[in-house]
């Protein structure tokens, strides 16, 4: 094993330790603790309750549920839906409950107070003790975050953890992995000139944790995400949905799941897309959203041509980003929702699309933000 190979498996195989001086944490500081309860909680919160899944259960809102959705060890679907959520598209075979149903609901969960121990309970399965890392030998420096509390797809967890590797290791950044949320606290950020958030799904920092990390890109940190990260059918943290990605995951098509669709380019042809052509045909999981985050000013890489595939009604939006980046503060966010298929971390375009596009991440473009706009930078990227 060479030297860069062996510092890189000791960051991995520390990033999960947690540090030895690190005093007791309290234990209801995650950003659902002390809500009340209603068909908008996430459902893993109410079957942890014993009051409230026995409610559930004598209202028979239960009845008919498979195993996915009643899970309650992480990663599970229960972390990321809502009894609301199952009761309204009528997925995995539930059906749709009635506008007086849900009334009845929302005040039957509401009735049941939120105590010191459901408090704990929500809180549980977020970290609460920072991990010990390496310090960075070299910049830039990569943090790639993979804590997955709602829906884990291992293989492409795995696709785009070695993706990751691979261009660190032949671009000389240097790259730390951690399954930790606890490593977004402001001393432990600041070595970092970009997180990537690797299929991460479920709602998975506490609200210090995301003060920190909002605080982070503000100052001029990086963020780069693929895919899962921004497909949660709910989140909790709004502020990562609606500003942070931009626009909220609405779902991919069934029927078939994965199909091949034709990826545009938008111009001009500079910094991250210099080097892709003007479009390219591949097959992936593609995912619609509420809104084109494009009416957010973020600037557009790529799209769908809806022509090229079968989204469905439900699913169209005529404008379909797929790829993007914008400004928050002097940070540099950067998004892909391609990336469920292994494959599409080894296809030539939508790797050399994400290498770029967590390069310019850390730093490596031809712009930089200032004060939430994109500017061009002094320098070139790198090769």
């Amino acid at each position: 094993m060479s030297l860069r190979s062996a510092a890189a498996a000791a960051a991995i195989a520390l990033a999960n330790v947690a540090h030895p001086l690190v005093a007791k944490p309290a234990l209801t500081d995650c950003s659902a603790a002390w809500a009340a309860y209603s068909g908008n909680t996430q459902l893993i919160d109410l079957l942890l309750d014993p009051r409230a899944k026995a409610a559930l259960e004598a209202r028979g809102s239960l009845k008919g549920l498979p195993a996915i959705l009643t899970d309650t060890t992480p990663p599970t679907f229960s972390a990321i839906v809502t009894p609301r959520w199952v009761l309204t598209t009528g997925a995995f075979g539930v059906p749709v409950s009635d506008p007086k149903e849900l009334a009845a609901l929302d005040r039957m969960l509401a009735a049941i107070p939120i105590t010191g121990k459901a408090a704990e309970r929500r809180c549980a399965r977020y970290d609460h003790r920072p991990p010990v890392l390496p310090e960075p030998r070299h910049h830039p420096a990569i943090l790639v975050f993979e804590k997955i509390t709602g829906f884990r797809d291992d293989a492409s967890v795995a696709a785009a953890h070695k993706a990751f590797i691979d261009m660190a290791t032949r671009r000389r950044w240097s790259i730390t992995f951690t399954e930790n949320g606890a490593v977004f606290n402001r001393s432990q950020l600041k070595n970092y000139d970009a997180v990537i958030w690797n299929n991460v799904s479920g709602d998975v920092l506490t609200a210090p944790q995301e003060r920190a990390f909002q605080a982070y890109l503000m100052g001029g940190g990086g963020f780069a995400a693929v895919h899962g990260s921004g497909g949660d059918p709910v989140y909790v943290w709004k502020w990562y949905t609606d500003v942070l990605l931009g626009s909220r995951f609405i779902g991919h098509p069934m029927h078939p799941q994965f199909q091949a669709a034709n990826v545009i380019v938008e111009g001009p042809k500079t910094g991250i897309v210099a080097r892709l052509p003007d479009s390219w045909t591949m097959t992936d999981e593609w995912y619609s959203f509420a809104a084109s985050p494009r009416v957010k000013g973020v600037h557009v890489l790529a799209r769908l041509d809806e022509s090229s595939y079968n989204p469905g009604p439900q699913l169209a939006m005529g404008d379909h980003p797929i790829a993007w980046t914008h400004c928050i503060g002097s940070g540099r966010a950067f998004y892909t929702a391609i990336g469920h298929r292994p494959e599409s971390y080894v296809e030539p375009n939508s790797r050399e699309l994400l290498e770029e596009g967590v390069a310019w991440a850390a730093g490596l473009g031809d712009t930089r933000c200032k004060a939430g706009r994109e500017l061009r930078a002094s320098i070139s990227a790198r090769p």
